[in-house]
């Protein structure tokens, strides 16, 4: 039992193993980190709805997604109830307080998965998010060139980011913004950044959906649309070595290693030099530069871009199938990516290891293959994520093209509920 600012918190099972391969963290020891860092993990989740990501096995274990808050909580935690796209509505745990940060992750949330609104307007976004995410292959010193170009186009259009590390291969840069716009024209605003990165650096960025379309480092826009979360600052991830979600100041991007940032430096660092991202509140920036940039890019042909697959189709929306599925046509002519799956798991490392037996059994095509054909997808189930990876045949000359075998693992968790879909015409609901 935990005293924490005159509240009492019950960590259950402390002595729990949550990280067990490169290093012995407990769940207690997890929570004296977030404890540890506090004030800089609240300033990114306080007031703020929160989606529960829950390890209840650990970091090695499956994870699932809550967004409805227990009904066994705390009398002192507050709700609010959000909207999704679907209609349906949900009850979300806020936390507010380091007695309420150690109370969820206790619960198992390894990492923290805010919303970019706050609870008193749930309709209008006071942040928008960056989100850097490199494709296989792709060096880290490309993800910190494409972060510093970012930098760059946002200090012309008169914001202000904040980067960190994802704490996995890729990187974000937050922005705070005056909460006057709902998340479509926020989302706009972030679609009119990812084309003007992508065309600065065309050779290192790419702002396609579509991952057969993309290279280098995609800038996820759509983690911006409604009902989207990303890790928030001082978030630890489900790796080996318990890698944070860590702040940074610009002149330390250059330099950066994701790896220096764990549950075992962070505390460290923190002590020695605070939050770099404490002033974030106080320079709330505007979007009419990025939304009048939208504008010319709607006027040269350029109209939304494709949103994902749960949110209703838009007027504007080009058509929402991959190029490697799209029907051919006189007036818009695509190319059908020549793609085949080759492992699908609940369990990444298993669909890895999938991955690998292909390549040993296609040695000579497996040689023809670029970085980016391998495409490992993160799909997301009603409540969980699995993988799925798929091959870009694109350079592999067409006679020596394999053909599409049963995946191995081949353990795709909806594909029953797709197969009832098909049969009855049925929409998923969320």
């Amino acid at each position: 039992m935990l005293s924490i600012d005159g509240r009492e918190v019950q960590i259950t099972n402390p002595d729990k193993l949550y990280f067990s391969s490169q290093t012995q963290i407990s769940k207690l020891d997890l929570v004296r980190y977030y404890l540890s860092i506090a004030p800089g993990a609240l300033a990114g989740i306080r007031n703020r709805p929160i989606v529960l990501k829950r390890f209840v096995n650990g970091a090695e274990g499956e994870a699932f997604y809550q967004k409805r808050a227990p009904e066994q909580r705390p009398s002192w935690l507050r709700t609010v109830t959000l909207s999704f796209p679907s209609g349906r509505t949900a009850e979300e745990i806020v936390v507010d307080d380091a007695a309420g940060l150690a109370w969820i992750v206790n619960l198992g949330c390894i990492e923290l998965h805010p919303h970019p609104v706050r609870s008193n307007d749930l309709d209008h976004p006071d942040e928008l998010r960056v989100d850097l995410d490199p494709i296989p292959g792709v060096r880290w010193s490309d993800v910190r060139r494409v972060a510093l170009e970012v930098q760059s186009f946002l200090d012309e259009v008169g914001l202000r980011g904040w980067p960190k590390t994802s704490g996995s291969r890729g990187m974000h840069v937050n922005v705070r913004i005056e909460p006057r716009w709902p998340f479509t024209e926020v989302r706009r605003a972030t679609v009119a950044l990812s084309r003007a990165i992508e065309r600065r650096v065309p050779n290192l960025a790419s702002s396609k959906w579509w991952k057969e379309e993309r290279h280098g480092v995609f800038l996820d826009y759509n983690q911006n649309a409604k009902d989207r979360t990303t890790c928030s600052a001082y978030s630890v991830r489900p790796l080996p070595d318990a890698r944070v979600s860590a702040p940074l100041l610009w002149n330390e991007v250059p330099e950066c290693d994701p790896a220096d940032f764990t549950v075992l430096t962070v505390p460290e660092r923190f002590a020695k030099i605070g939050d770099p991202h404490a002033g974030m509140d106080a320079v709330p920036g505007s979007l009419e530069k990025l939304l009048e940039l939208a504008e010319k890019d709607k006027a040269d042909g350029l109209g939304d871009a494709p949103w994902p697959p749960h949110f209703r189709k838009t007027d504007e929306e080009a058509p929402r199938v991959a190029p490697s599925r799209a029907s051919s046509s006189p007036k818009k002519p695509r190319v059908k990516m020549p793609l085949i799956v080759v492992a699908n798991s609940p369990d990444k490392a298993a669909a890895l290891a999938g991955l690998e037996r292909w390549k040993s059994k296609h040695v000579e095509i497996a040689g023809f293959l670029a970085v980016d054909d391998v495409l490992i997808d993160s799909m997301r189930g009603r409540s969980s994520t699995w993988t799925r990876i798929r091959v870009n045949l694109r350079h592999v000359p067409e006679d020596l093209r394999p053909s599409q075998e049963t995946p191995d693992p081949d353990d795709d968790p909806t594909r029953e509920w797709r197969e009832w879909n098909r049969k009855t015409g049925t929409r998923k609901k969320e």
